[in-house]
């Protein structure tokens, strides 16, 4: 099979799409955002990353780095990190408050927003803001092979304007002793995290160490990276990931930028970004171009 002509297939088709979603709105940054671009990327074994779309337009990871975070959270805390977080999914949005009160204060998982902050938190211990945010960006680069990777400080602060959700899921859980920093710093950091802005070829070639890929680079172990898979597969897309696992059957992560990462063990890395969200806050487009690749390619977990 050809992979270029079906990257290209697949740039071609998405524009017919009936429904292409709804950009995020509640960050007032996302209002310049053009609804009509489209992008998708393979990171292959060889080194080769194939491109179909706007694959070189910079567009902002969200909850895509949340994947990177817990990363660096495991190297450093290793199963210490799941005294404050689960491993479950939540069946719930993405921001949703609900269990956190039932659960005691206790996050179901990392990719939810609740999770993500206690991820920070703990990274956060022992260090500051601005150490973090370096860390993460060294990471994240090392993790494509290129340094021009950056912070956009206008989405982080669009972000932080509008952060009442957040500062009430850090309060909650601060209630419940969870927190060990104050929310100020450790929201300012979470939201610096999600404004990190690369391009969907980029983001391909970030993935390549979740893939077992002969000459991927080596940032954390097989086990580790087993484990991010696992939890990418079962929470990556949030009230939705039951549905992006029965139709694409590849650990995948979201976020409300648009953009999605797949994970396609030995194979490739793959992403996408198309700015339109469905109900459940992931990639309208994004998530039929994956289904159309693993379809077309045969690439599932589940054989």
């Amino acid at each position: 099979m050809d992979l270029q002509i079906l990257l290209n297939e697949i740039a071609a088709e998405m524009p017919t799409a009936p429904d292409r979603g709804t950009v995020a709105r509640y960050i007032p940054e996302f209002d310049c955002v053009d609804p009509a671009r489209f992008a998708i990327a393979l990171a292959l074994p060889g080194g080769e990353c194939l491109t179909a779309g706007d694959a070189d337009e910079a567009f902002w990871l969200q909850s895509i780095s949340k994947f990177f975070t817990l990363a660096i959270a495991l190297g450093r805390l290793g199963d210490r990190l799941w005294t404050r977080v689960g491993r479950e999914p939540s069946g719930l949005a993405f921001n949703s408050i609900l269990q956190l009160e039932s659960e005691a204060g206790i996050p179901r998982n990392p990719f939810v927003n609740a999770g993500a902050l206690v991820v920070i938190d703990a990274i956060l211990t022992a260090s500051t803001p601005r150490a973090v945010l370096a860390e993460i960006l060294s990471f994240i680069r090392s993790a494509v092979g290129e340094e021009d990777i950056h912070i956009n400080k206008s989405v982080a602060a669009s972000e932080q304007n509008t952060a009442h959700r957040n500062m009430a899921l850090a309060a909650f859980m601060a209630a419940y002793g969870n927190m060990n920093n104050a929310a100020a710093l450790t929201i300012g950091t979470y939201v610096h995290q999600c404004a990190v802005e690369m391009s969907c070829r980029q983001l391909a070639l970030s993935g390549r160490f979740l893939t077992g890929m002969a000459g991927a680079p080596r940032l954390i172990s097989t086990a580790r990276v087993r484990r991010i898979n696992a939890l990418m597969m079962t929470c990556g897309h949030y009230d939705g990931s039951g549905e992006f696992a029965y139709r694409v059957g590849l650990p995948g992560k979201s976020g409300v930028g648009g953009g999605i990462l797949a994970v396609a063990p030995g194979r490739a890395s793959i992403a996408v970004w198309s700015p339109g969200l469905n109900a459940q806050g992931n990639s309208q487009l994004g998530t039929l171009a994956i289904e159309r690749l693993a379809r077309a390619t045969g690439w599932s977990v589940f054989g």
